[in-house]
């Protein structure tokens, strides 16, 4: 099984009159975070996450920041095209974990809405999801909000192979036939099935 790890890094500047986004929820708050998109910090982080672990760029690779396509754009589109770009490259999503570093909102209230939200956008477990929040102190950025994450992806081949294989080996049909033709390989003869007919012809014994 391959996994791989992604490290995702964003921030943005608060500006009153700005509706405020994070981890694709709108928060009732007085200034809101200037972007090309909608700002989302928490969202930015994921997808770069991810499309770092899969080595493929970052969200201006595939959204230019100066693509009036993307002006105040949801960000769930970004995320969802990198959730593409990992699906068809043969992975899924094992957990994400990330810190916000802002000074306002305060995280903890809404801590668990966020990782529902980022859970359902994800579509992993919320148990697979951590969301952690610092102040900003001494570091002089109380303007800004700063979001990191990492993320763990695996392969799913080899998983789904073993479902099926067990999924099979509960028919005993399907038992009966994989040992008997295991059998006639290590006697090194063609298998033949289930039946009991002898392998040799009777009529040519003399």
């Amino acid at each position: 099984m391959s996994m791989r790890i992604g490290y995702g890094w964003d921030s943005h500047e608060f500006k009153k009159g700005v509706p405020l986004k994070l981890g694709g929820l709108a928060i009732d708050h007085p200034q809101g975070l200037l972007g090309h998109s909608d700002g989302d910090v928490l969202l930015h982080a994921i997808t770069d996450a991810l499309l770092g672990a899969l080595a493929v760029g970052d969200i201006g690779s595939f959204f230019p920041p100066g693509d009036t396509r993307w002006k105040d754009a949801d960000s769930t589109i970004f995320l969802n095209l990198a959730m593409e770009e990992a699906q068809t490259a043969g992975y899924r999503i094992v957990n994400v974990d990330t810190t916000l570093i802002l000074a306002a909102p305060k995280i903890g209230p809404i801590s668990g809405d966020l990782r529902q939200r980022v859970a359902e956008l994800l579509r992993i477990a919320p148990g697979a999801v951590g969301i952690k929040a610092k102040t900003p102190e001494g570091l002089n950025q109380d303007h800004l909000a700063v979001a990191h994450a990492v993320v763990l992806l695996e392969t799913i081949e080899e998983e789904d192979g073993l479902r099926e294989m067990e999924a099979a080996m509960d028919d005993p049909q399907t038992v009966e036939a994989v040992v008997s033709e295991l059998v006639g390989e290590a006697h090194g003869r063609p298998s033949r099935g289930t039946s009991s007919r002898p392998d040799f012809d009777t009529d040519d014994i003399t």
